[in-house]
């Protein structure tokens, strides 16, 4: 998987794209979600960019699929430290966060893959209980 400079909108939208395609399909009310966020904005992404994120990351999950058949089969928590890795910067990291629970939550179905990448975030950074305490619909996903 290719590597994003720390704390670049490349490197911060791809862990919103990795719960974005968690579990399999990109819906309708996910998009609109990000939209109505005006995630590309919040992450210092040109408007449209988060489209290009997106394809590169399934490009990139694609080349690991082949033997087993699944996107996120080579997403392990090695590769998701690494990813976790690329930004360090609180306020960003703070900002992915609420817009991946946001992703999760948008299509009212919490998938084992998206609780994966959002539990891995707040493993690996500190203060993530704070952030998804102030939000009022992460308890949807802790109960998947």
């Amino acid at each position: 998987m290719r590597t994003y400079p720390c704390n670049s909108p490349e490197a911060a939208a791809r862990l919103v794209a990795l719960v974005l395609i968690a579990d399999g399909h990109v819906c309708r009310s996910e998009l609109d979600a990000l939209a109505h966020l005006e995630a590309a904005r919040e992450l210092g992404l040109q408007p449209n960019a988060m489209a290009g994120i997106v394809q590169t990351l399934c490009e990139d999950l694609m080349l690991g699929a082949y033997a087993s058949g699944s996107l996120l089969a080579n997403v392990d928590d090695v590769a998701l430290a690494s990813l976790m890795a690329e930004v360090t910067d609180p306020v960003l990291r703070e900002r992915v966060f609420r817009l991946a629970i946001a992703v999760a939550n948008a299509d009212c179905h919490i998938a084992e893959g998206e609780v994966l990448v959002i539990e891995a975030a707040r493993r690996h950074w500190a203060g993530m209980d704070a952030v998804a305490a102030c939000d009022p619909s992460p308890a949807a996903w802790r109960a998947a």
